[in-house]
């Protein structure tokens, strides 16, 4: 780990190398202890890192319990993570305690939808595999029934999930004239239905009527393998399944069999459970499935306006102000 600063001002932990938009007025303004490895602190080293600190500032991959915080000690001002979701934190233990959370919503909309979008595309035309087939050295010729796969244009998207990110596939699916579909636990505006021309319909009608699934939903117990044997075998065989939003969401070892039995046509996964994926495991055997290491954020632009985030968040807490982007603003009150 590196420190920077000196005594006289707050402590803080950071517990990765972030952007330099982030790091560098943290470290300006702070006694900042920075974890240096590629690797997140293992707990022990977190805990011992958190000893003192006045901030904090985390990532997914840490967890933020009753443990922590008692290690932390009273005067922790801030919990700030970089990321939008916070699975990682306890939150009402941090309330409990007067600790305000941030974390960096709306930031990475359309940059998640555009890597969802990618995906889509990709293992629809199968384009990994292509890649795999060409380096393997047997491209040999130009065959007609070579690496076919569904036409995107013209084909119906389920998105379950219409939230920003949701509706932000969706006004892509538009410009490639798609029928869209969607579900969520409540209903979007209709003049937002109208404006994306896109149709409410029960998830389980709409597994059954799409071409693309794509998943946009927060993790909680009711999300939890909402993707299950039943509701995956339920979609079209020739279907693709995306998943950007978390690893859980999806039963791991129903995909594997749904792709193994020809039960769906493809999945493409930005997230899986655990993360990361096991190298033996079974998904990975299949070409159907493509698998990338959660870089639904990873612009250069998203990134660093996400680090810009966390910092303000972590500094307004230094400061006793109120956090611009609050998790639990209820600790005000």
């Amino acid at each position: 780990m590196v420190r920077g600063g000196d005594g006289g001002r707050p402590r803080v932990f950071v517990a990765r190398i972030i952007p330099d938009d982030g790091l560098g007025p943290v470290v300006e303004a702070c006694d900042a202890q920075v974890w240096q490895y590629e690797l997140p602190p293992p707990r022990d080293e977190l805990l011992r890192a958190v000893e003192g600190c006045d901030g904090i500032l985390t990532l997914l991959t840490d967890r933020v319990d009753d443990e922590l915080l008692e290690r932390a000690g009273p005067q922790l001002k801030v919990v700030s993570n970089f990321a939008v979701g916070y699975d990682n934190i306890d939150v009402p233990a941090c309330t409990r305690r007067g600790i305000p959370v941030g974390n960096t919503p709306g930031v990475l909309t359309e940059t998640t939808a555009d890597l969802a979008w990618a995906l889509l595309m990709a293992a629809a035309r199968r384009v990994a595999e292509g890649d795999r087939f060409v380096r393997a050295g047997r491209w040999r010729t130009w065959g007609p029934m070579l690496l076919m796969g569904p036409d995107v244009h013209g084909g119906t998207l389920g998105i379950v999930g219409f939230g920003r990110i949701g509706q932000a596939v969706a006004r892509r699916a538009m410009g490639f004239g798609m029928t869209i579909l969607y579900y969520d636990t409540h209903r979007a505006d209709r003049a937002v239905e109208r404006e994306l021309g896109a149709t409410f319909v029960p998830l389980d009608g709409l597994l059954s009527s799409s071409d693309f699934v794509s998943l946009h939903v927060n993790l909680t117990a009711e999300t939890r393998h909402l993707m299950n044997a039943q509701r995956l075998r339920s979609m079209r065989r020739t279907a693709v399944l995306v998943n950007t939003s978390r690893g859980p969401v999806v039963d791991q070892r129903a995909l594997f069999e749904a792709l193994r039995d020809g039960a769906i046509g493809a999945a493409a996964l930005d997230v899986t459970d655990p993360e990361p994926i096991a190298a033996d495991d079974p998904l990975l055997t299949l070409d159907t499935c493509l698998v990338v290491p959660h870089i639904a954020s990873a612009s250069w632009a998203t990134r660093g306006r996400m680090a810009a985030m966390a910092a303000a968040n972590l500094l307004a807490g230094l400061r006793g102000e109120r956090l611009p982007t609050p998790v639990n603003p209820e600790v005000y009150d």
